[in-house]
């Protein structure tokens, strides 16, 4: 019998970590059809079943559990010493798995461009998600978070300075309600809320002014997990949004947010690149930690 390929070890790492047949194959750039039938071949192969499936859910058996624990750190150890072969290389080569949320994306994504226009070879596989998600069992290289979010035993890199969230309406909004003065007035306005993707739980807003801090829980008719569609629901006059200064500037410097309790909202940690100090860096890890601290320490 012939042994599986590293195209189908690869699948079953993807499936596991996913334990969904879809978005493993939206990872692995293949039809989710396409992927069940590697696996059904593989299994058959083998003579054993490594994942227990049913209409709503995937987990591995328990051959699969003892099949993966052999086979990932392996193909570990096979990504390592083909990325040891870029130290021949004049510029690094290959693929670079990056996790991060959706309004962190947009921040660093002048970094991610710079880095493909000066590495041509290189790919960049992004995925945003509002959960915090363990980068090593993932499979990503790195992670992009809020330095206080970095996990103790990762090497983090700062990549950008203090972030500052906004409070802000539309002047419409403000027609039909009074700008609040402090915290204390929000509990009599219509508040967007920021939905924790995964769950139904729903951001806090925090403030903070002459060592008073305040959280708030908002209330409100909507919930959003994207930033774009919170900002699109503020200009609409639905209600306050609470969101980084970086999305919402533009529109209020424009005049169409109008942005409240400026005094009530204090700079937080800037976001951290972070990745597991322990393992092999990859060069092409190496290669966008050089250009972030670069890029950094010039802004």
């Amino acid at each position: 019998m012939a042994g599986p390929g590293l195209f189908e070890l690869n699948a079953v790492v993807a499936v596991a970590t996913h334990r969904s047949f879809r978005k493993a194959a939206a990872d692995l750039g293949m039809s989710a059809s396409a992927l069940s039938h590697a696996i059904a071949a593989l299994e058959q192969r083998l003579g054993v079943r490594l994942f227990n499936r049913t209409t709503r859910s995937v987990s591995l058996s328990e051959a699969g559990e003892q099949f993966l624990g052999r086979v990932r750190p392996a193909l570990r150890e096979i990504a390592e010493a083909m990325d040891s072969v870029n130290a021949f290389r004049n510029t690094p080569a290959g693929t670079l798995r990056l996790n991060t949320s959706d309004g962190a994306a947009i921040l660093v994504m002048p970094m991610i461009l710079a880095f493909l226009a000066r590495y041509p070879d290189m790919q960049v596989d992004l995925i945003t998600e509002g959960r915090f998600v363990d980068i090593v069992a993932d499979g990503f290289d790195a992670g992009i978070r809020t330095a206080d979010a970095v996990p103790q035993d990762m090497i983090a890199v700062p990549c950008t300075g203090a972030l500052r969230f906004v409070l802000a309406g539309s002047p419409g909004y403000f027609e039909r309600h009074p700008r609040p003065l402090s915290p204390a007035d929000l509990p009599s306005h219509v508040c967007i809320r920021t939905r924790i993707p995964g769950g139904g739980v729903h951001y806090n807003w925090d403030f903070e002014k002459h060592g008073e801090a305040v959280e708030f829980e908002p209330r409100g008719p909507l919930s959003l997990d994207n930033h774009h569609l919170m900002i699109e629901a503020a200009l609409g006059g639905i209600g306050l949004i609470w969101i980084t200064e970086g999305f919402a500037a533009p529109h209020i410097s424009d005049g169409r947010l109008v942005q409240v309790l400026a005094d009530w909202t204090p700079a937080w940690p800037g976001l951290a690149l972070y990745y597991p100090g322990h393992r092999h860096v990859p060069a092409g890890l190496r290669a966008f930690v050089a250009l972030v601290r670069e890029m950094h320490k010039a802004a």
